[in-house]
């Protein structure tokens, strides 16, 4: 069972990543919050992985956040929401706003997700209400303190299931270090800073 994925980008589009690990490609299916936060083509990626094993294939799904991750097994764990769709639904709306859809059984917002139709936003209601209680934060959040592009970023990185502070942090250490202007930049930069330390703990680990 796959669980992780580190290695290189060797392409990506909006639905699905290649990941080289040690020459060997891995095709891994992912939603359109983990495609926009990716990095360049040929830059180290670390996915977490959720392994579905069928008698004709196997197939990958990769999230960047273990947040997101926990979401779509849940999402698949409902009637009538298989792995694809939930890759749609977790593409048209955030985690953050799509458990307190659910738990609030607002089904008008989440029909409004493509491929999501009245019967299956009902069952996701029915059976995921109560799994999902655990996911919403104890607290709401307060606003973020950072404006225009730098703004765009930390909202980003809380839907990807950072904490507010470390996102804001990694912004602003991002910004110090002259990461540009752009969203992408600005976004591609902040995540190394947040994955910096986990990643110099898996390597002292070795």
């Amino acid at each position: 069972m796959i669980a992780q994925l580190r290695g290189t980008l060797g392409d990506k589009r909006p639905n699905q990543v290649l990941v080289d690990v040690g020459g060997v490609g891995y095709l891994v299916h992912i939603p359109l919050s983990t495609f926009y936060a990716l990095g360049d083509l040929h830059s180290n990626v670390t996915l977490l992985i959720h392994t579905q094993v069928r008698e004709d294939a196997i197939s990958l799904y990769g999230f960047l956040s273990s947040r997101e991750k926990h979401l779509f097994e849940l999402l698949i764990s409902a009637s009538g929401v298989g792995p694809v769709l939930a890759l749609k639904i977790l593409s048209g709306m955030s985690v953050d706003d799509l458990v307190p859809a659910i738990r609030a059984g607002d089904l008008a917002r989440l029909t409004r997700i493509p491929g999501v139709g009245r019967k299956t936003a009902e069952r996701m209601v029915v059976e995921l209400r109560d799994k999902l209680a655990a996911m919403e934060a104890p607290e709401p959040r307060q606003p973020v303190a950072a404006s225009g592009v730098a703004g765009d970023v930390v909202s980003a990185l809380l839907n990807l299931g950072y904490e507010q502070r470390a996102a804001e942090q990694a912004v602003e250490r991002a910004g110090k270090n002259g990461a540009g202007d752009s969203f992408e930049a600005l976004l591609r930069a902040a995540l190394q800073q947040l994955t910096a330390p986990a990643q110099a703990a898996a390597r002292a680990a070795r």
